[in-house]
Order: structure tokens, then C-alpha cells, then sequence
């Protein structure tokens, strides 16, 4: 029987925590052979939260994983009795992924997406810039382009107010 790659459906945060009790029920019951490998898709994310950069992991399908496995009844039921899984997406029979989906994913997770940067700004916080031709100005946040990471600060510069459009990482809270 070859291996397929199923999706299933966990509790959503668990994700890590399933994937090791699957694997280790697997071992014991010597079904090492029949699971091949566990994916948890995920990407890095780097947050600013009080002007620290702080990097996190995020999922890019949370409450899935991934299993390459020969599906047969004895490895449906050690994936679906495990605990916090709601069971294989598909159902009693499962259909397996398409390799070009695979594929996919899995060039995602070894090239690494491109870094995102997630901020906490919103309208109207007052701001210092940190970097580049206006380092040490103080404004405040009049527009966020989150799509484009992305902000446009209100500058007092001659004692006029200027927008100066910056991106996320030259600026941090006041």
C-alpha cells in the first residue's frame, strides 16, 4: 500500500501536541513503518508590540495537520481516537491530497515565506521614528496600510504638519 498525504482536523492550538502523541502511538503500536511524516504548516512572524521586535511562528492552517500515511482501518483509528482530533477532513473515507497541492505546501515551509510584520498601531498614536531621514521626529499615525506594512505619520516639520510615509520597523510607540 503506498502512503498518501490525508488532512486532519485538531483542536485549533494543539496542533503540535497532537502530531507528538500521534507519533509516539504510532511507535508503540509499530506503526512507524505505516506514518511517514507530520506536517503543522507554519511561517515566521515578526511582531513589533511595545517597539521590540519580537518573533513569533504562526500557522498557516491552524487546527490542521498534515499526515503522510498508508491509510488502512488500524492507522484511521490511532489518528481519530487521539486525543483532540475531531477526525480526518473527508470524513469515515478520506480522500487523499493531490502531490501538486503537497507540493505546494511544501515548498511554502522550506523557502519560507516572505517575513510579515504584524504592528499594534492604530489611528492616532503618537509615534517616534527610529530610522531613516526623519530618525528622532515625534508624529502621530493618521493612516495604516497594513497590505503594504505601511504608515503614514503626521510630522511637525518649519511648524507645519507633514505626512511622511514610513513602514512598520522606523517607527515605535511613545
Amino acid at each position: 500500500m503506498t502512503k498518501q498525504w490525508y488532512v486532519v482536523h485538531t483542536y485549533s492550538g494543539f496542533e503540535d501536541k497532537v502530531k507528538i502523541s500521534i507519533e509516539d502511538n504510532a511507535r508503540r503500536r509499530g506503526f512507524s513503518d505505516k506514518i511517514a511524516q507530520i506536517l503543522i504548516p507554519s511561517e515566521k512572524v515578526v511582531e513589533l508590540k511595545s517597539g521590540k521586535k519580537k518573533e513569533t511562528t504562526k500557522k498557516f492552517y491552524p487546527g490542521y495537520i498534515l499526515i503522510e500515511m498508508e491509510l488502512d482501518d488500524e492507522t484511521w483509528h490511532l489518528v481519530s481516537s487521539t486525543p483532540r482530533v475531531s477526525g480526518f477532513v473527508g470524513g469515515d473515507k478520506p480522500a487523499p491530497l493531490q502531490q501538486e497541492e503537497i507540493d505546494v505546501i511544501v515548498q511554502q515551509i522550506e523557502e519560507g515565506p516572505a517575513i510579515q510584520v504584524k504592528t499594534h498601531f492604530d489611528r492616532g498614536d503618537s509615534v517616534r521614528i527610529i530610522d531613516g531621514a526623519f530618525a528622532n521626529f515625534n508624529g502621530f499615525v493618521d493612516e495604516i496600510d497594513e497590505d503594504h506594512d505601511k504608515l503614514r505619520v503626521m510630522v511637525t516639520i518649519f511648524g507645519r504638519q507633514t505626512p511622511v510615509e514610513l513602514n512598520f520597523l522606523q517607527v515605535e510607540k511613545t
